[in-house]
């Protein structure tokens, strides 16, 4: 499989979000850093290298809708906690030198992203910042076998699956 869910393989290059719709917001995972996309314009807007970050996190809302304003309201007004909103889709961290915080948005793709997929894209990035080498979401191969071993874990949720991602992301040698 080539996606894990917003982050996919487009030309052998992983990318958080789809660069085709609207705005085309992407994030691309690049050897030297993360950089910041928008469709139809060719340099990046802004590119962070992987030494400035102390930790790194992605969220993911699961269908397209969950992450626009509309979404964002209801979810202030209805007390909800699914992270709903312009932000619902975002990659952020704290950054070093100096300190600040730093998020950015990107476009969510057409695709629904299950639960199982969000969560587990979550935990990577959670435990590449806890093991302080953000660098390895830069590497193409090491994160195509992260994908390859998690993606095609079973969707529906439960403690053995809990487990099984768990065990698969300690045995990536982070």
């Amino acid at each position: 499989m080539k996606y894990l869910g917003p982050l996919e393989l487009i030309e052998n290059r992983w990318v958080i979000g789809d660069p085709t719709r609207k705005d085309g917001l992407c994030l691309v995972l690049a050897a030297d850093g993360m950089e910041h996309h928008r469709r139809g314009v060719p340099e990046p807007q802004a590119v962070v290298p992987w030494t400035r970050f102390v930790g790194v996190g992605v969220s993911a809302t699961h269908y397209a809708w969950e992450s626009t304003r509309t979404a964002g309201v209801l979810d202030v007004l209805g007390n909800s906690s699914i992270g709903a909103g312009r932000s619902g889709c975002s990659v952020g961290g704290l950054l070093r030198h100096p300190y600040e915080d730093w998020s950015v948005n990107y476009t969510h793709h057409r695709r629904r992203y299950t639960a199982a997929h969000v969560t587990m894209v979550e935990a990577l990035f959670r435990k590449v910042s806890a093991a302080k080498a953000p660098h390895l979401l830069g590497d193409p191969v090491w994160l195509g076998t992260a994908v390859a071993r998690l993606a095609p874990l079973p969707a529906r949720w439960g403690p053995p699956v809990t487990r099984q991602m768990r065990e698969t992301i300690e045995d990536l040698g982070i």
